[in-house]
């Protein structure tokens, strides 16, 4: 189960926070109702990872299943299947003093389509529920939340701009 919220936010957080990570990724979708995508996880500095996902309905909490795959199994899917440009993302994770990790993505550098979002994952949907950004220091920069808005998540992205 994946529980997390979502804010829409603009540029990299200024607050000083530990970077725990930062990887350049690329997915497309086979499909967006449910959710099948691919993704290219390149961590910077270390080893490339190709994932098959799936995922249930949207908002808060929703079911997910991912699997590494091959390169070449990606490469089949992206050329054969989807046959279209993937979206490219910069993610990059930080350590917040709470122990939560605040995960911030730069979508489509560089395009008329460009923007950025930050996610929070959590044990429990109380505790995601329960979480408030001033307790850590991010009030300004995490008070666009769209978790449960519809059209917020990276299917309807690619469906807007992809197909």
């Amino acid at each position: 189960m994946e529980i997390e919220r979502k804010w829409m936010v603009n540029g990299w957080p200024e607050q000083p926070l530990p970077l725990k990570e930062e990887f350049a990724m690329r997915q497309g979708y086979i499909s967006v109702r449910p959710t099948v995508r691919i993704r290219e996880e390149a961590l910077t500095g270390g080893e490339t990872k190709y994932i098959l996902c799936f995922k249930s309905g949207s908002g808060l909490a929703r079911e997910e299943i991912e699997r590494e795959i091959d390169k070449e199994l990606f490469t089949r899917l992206e050329e054969k299947i989807i046959g279209k440009p993937l979206i490219p993302k910069l993610r990059r994770s930080y350590q917040l003093p709470d122990g939560m990790v605040l995960e911030v993505n730069h979508v489509d550098e560089g395009r008329p389509t460009e923007f950025w979002y930050a996610e929070v994952e959590y044990p429990t949907v109380e505790a995601a529920r329960a979480w408030r950004p001033e307790a850590v220091g991010l009030a300004a920069y995490l008070n666009d939340d769209v978790t449960d808005q519809p059209g917020q998540s990276m299917g309807a992205y690619w469906e807007q701009t992809r197909t």
